[in-house]
């Protein structure tokens, strides 16, 4: 399955200022693939390593971190010689060896010239740890599951990728096209974006295997916690973890700590939830009362919403039977409007916005992101149906006049200033709010 980041792979190969790449990203969202794919195709070998349980590989990093002279015996250990430009060496799961990750700051210093990228399920989970990392010497890309766009493709879309992807900003979607599109967005909410669910998907069209693939993803994230969370925090994480799809669905969706565990506190629970943030399994939206410049400063990180990193895995979670997607939002109305902006949230991260935030103005108005894109703000409200109408976007417009604000819906493309994007196209959520 092609995936969009392999071109950030590309663009990193060509930089006159390359250093190590660290590929970051949620357990089991393709990371290994698009790499091993990436080497394939743009070099002439790839030297593959998996530090997890390989002992005798963490030991050629013992001696010392020369570089030189651990690509000499890792060329020795694979029983092929590693060569400058024209080999791709892969450092997978990485995180289990601590020198192998410091000696990336002397590739980077004291041999340039072989290419070396990294990747591991819990990548920013060894960052937070304590010893030396290699900062400044490294670049990142973070690998999400794969978005809407990238499940279209998937599902041999690709001419109706391109012919959307030739619209004018202004242009709707011809009708021939939205019933599609909607068929399409109601399948990926089922299955979400972890490749290994949409690959069974695009084979089998069985729903049954799909939710045994997604039902083996969480089993294995609640394995993880076991494996390589603090002991302490193992049951809090777990509390937490499931708590997400019923604080979603709260009505205005404010993540409670007391809803996790009777009585809890949020000084109790802050370590766990930073860890599941570090490990790319939740987002934080944090709540800002003005949307001024920089969003950032107007936050209250104490007032927040979680959303999971995968709406499929949301789905599955929710225990929401996949019938009920197809039969359309009225039949899980209570729950429609969390999956629905759990959606939007990973589109608009996948389209290259940083995290966003939401607005509340005390019991008045609430409206679900702000979007911070250059010096533009960008109000987004999420309606999961075809009804684009908002007294909370009403309400800020008036208090803030902004150049832009935005519905996301089911209804097609409209407006100007007032603009509603159909949910299907938020992977064209820039394009469509950048001035001309």
């Amino acid at each position: 399955m092609d995936r969009s980041a392999i071109k950030d792979l590309y663009n990193w190969k060509d930089s006159k200022v390359r250093k190590p790449l660290l590929v970051k990203g949620l357990r089991q969202s393709g990371k290994t693939y698009l790499l091993k794919e990436f080497g394939r195709r743009a070099y002439d070998d790839v030297a593959y390593f998996n530090f997890e349980g390989n002992e005798h590989l963490q030991k050629c990093f013992e001696r010392d971190l020369d570089p030189r002279r651990i690509v000499t015996e890792l060329g020795v250990f694979r029983g092929k010689a590693i060569r400058p430009e024209a080999t791709l060496i892969i450092f997978d799961e990485i995180q289990f060896c601590g020198l192998a990750l410091t000696s990336l700051k002397y590739f980077c210093e004291k041999a340039p010239e072989y290419h070396v990228v990294c990747a591991g399920s819990l990548i920013g989970i060894a960052v937070a740890k304590p010893f030396s990392f290699p900062v400044g010497k490294v670049d990142f890309l973070t690998l999400r599951p794969m978005g809407f766009y990238e499940f279209v493709l998937a599902e041999q879309g690709k001419d109706i990728l391109d012919f959307l992807s030739g619209l004018k900003k202004s242009e709707p979607i011809p009708e021939l096209f939205t019933g599609r599109l909607v068929d399409l967005l109601r399948n990926y909410y089922i299955t979400g974006g972890m490749p290994e669910a949409v690959a069974k998907w695009v084979e089998t069209k069985d729903v049954s295997a799909v939710e045994m693939v997604q039902q083996q993803i969480l089993d294995s994230y609640e394995l993880d916690f076991a494996k390589h969370a603090p002991v302490a925090d193992i049951p809090r994480l777990n509390l937490i973890w499931k708590s997400i799809p019923s604080q979603l669905a709260r009505e205005n969706g404010k993540f409670i700590f007391s809803h996790v565990r009777p009585g809890a506190r949020a000084k109790e629970l802050e370590d766990a939830l930073e860890w599941l943030i570090a490990a790319g399994m939740v987002h934080k939206v944090a709540r800002i009362e003005k949307p001024f410049m920089p969003l950032c400063a107007y936050a209250d990180r104490n007032y927040f919403k979680l959303y999971a990193a995968d709406v499929g895995l949301l789905r599955k979670m929710a225990q929401l039977p996949a019938e009920t997607i197809y039969q359309g939002p009225e039949v899980y109305k209570e729950f429609k409007g969390a999956l629905a902006e759990n959606f939007v949230l990973t589109e608009l991260l996948n389209s290259g916005i940083s995290m966003p935030f939401y607005w509340k103005s005390n019991n008045l108005a609430e409206l679900d992101f702000i979007v911070q894109i250059g010096s533009g703000i960008v109000p987004v409200e999420v309606k999961s149906g075809r009804n684009n109408r908002s007294r909370s976007l009403a309400e800020y417009r008036k208090r803030y006049s902004p150049e832009i604000a935005v519905t996301t819906s089911l209804d097609n493309l409209s407006g100007e200033r007032l603009r509603n994007i159909p949910l299907y196209l938020l992977w064209k959520f820039q394009e469509y709010v950048l001035a001309e």
